[in-house]
């Protein structure tokens, strides 16, 4: 529209008044709003419209009209030079995020909606809107007995380098969830897998500081209300049982995976009543530090 007005309104305001150097205006605003061609396109044609100016007014060969062109045509290549930059720039960004999205649905595969007598309801959102990958961690899988086991954790860190540590505990608890006959030879299994491997995944060059995980597992019986978890350094369940919310604070907790080996005689496990009909309400620490109401 401004390549086609200004031309035409130059025949009509006085000679004095220019408004050829508002034709910059159009090139501007394309590659805020399309790509890089049709920058380029619309920049062509600010340009010829500047010469059409120039040529019917007759000053085509002045000094002043042609150092306009040139600048406009300056303008214009580096308008669509910036564009092709940012082009180029959103689409490695989105390969990138296509990647790290993958690996992490990889990683982090969708626990099934029932195991066992259990229904299984979950979400998962980034702390940043346009951000895929943190380091929280979920699982669910079958104990050799007839029972359910989860697991719930947080990496301290985020990113691939992330990815890499949860990939520790959801790997040892996958292979252990059926081998360990209890919940703590279960605990001490993802422990001594963090402890071990941990700084092989760690981004230790840029976050040189301790690497250790925070999770919590639960084992889930298939009969009977006798249920038992062992918190590791992470936010207490919460436990919706008729219409009321109770926290199940640990009454012996454990420090995080990674921190060190533990003496056998310090692990113990925590009970608590599940019954049918009650709710557990399992979560991050993003959850109760978010910041924003929603």
């Amino acid at each position: 529209v401004l390549i086609v007005a200004i031309p035409a309104l130059y025949l009509s305001p006085p000679a004095e008044v220019h408004l050829g150097p508002l034709l910059v205006i159009a090139p501007a605003l394309t590659a805020s709003l399309a790509g890089t061609r049709v920058t380029a396109l619309v920049g062509a044609l600010a340009v010829a419209a500047l010469v059409l100016v120039a040529a019917l007014d007759g000053t085509l060969t002045t000094a002043n009209r042609l150092a306009q062109i040139l600048a406009l045509l300056v303008l214009c290549a580096l308008t669509v030079f910036l564009r092709y930059v940012t082009e180029r720039r959103d689409r490695a960004l989105s390969r990138a995020r296509s990647v790290a999205a993958t690996t992490q649905r990889v990683l982090l595969r969708p626990p099934p909606r029932r195991i066992g007598p259990l229904r299984v309801a979950w979400l998962y959102l980034s702390a940043e809107d346009e951000a895929e990958i943190g380091g929280d961690l979920f699982a669910v899988g079958r104990a050799r007995h007839a029972a359910t086991r989860v697991v719930i954790g947080d990496v301290r860190g985020h990113g691939l380098a992330a990815i890499g540590e949860a990939s520790l505990v959801l790997s040892a608890f996958r292979e252990g969830t059926h081998r360990c006959a209890s919940l703590l030879e279960l605990v001490t299994a993802l422990d001594d897998s963090v402890s071990r491997n941990v700084e092989d995944v760690a981004d230790t060059k840029h976050d040189p500081g301790e690497h250790f995980i925070t999770c919590l597992v639960l084992e889930i019986p298939d009969e009977g209300p006798g249920a038992e978890m062992v918190n590791c350094g992470h936010p207490p369940p919460l436990l919706v049982t008729d219409q009321q919310v109770m926290v199940l604070h640990a009454r012996r907790p454990l420090p995080p995976l990674g921190m060190g080996e533990l003496a056998a005689e310090a692990r113990r496990t925590d009970p608590f009543t599940f019954q049918a009909g009650d709710m557990l309400v399992l979560y991050t620490d993003g959850v109760i530090e978010a910041r924003s109401p929603a």
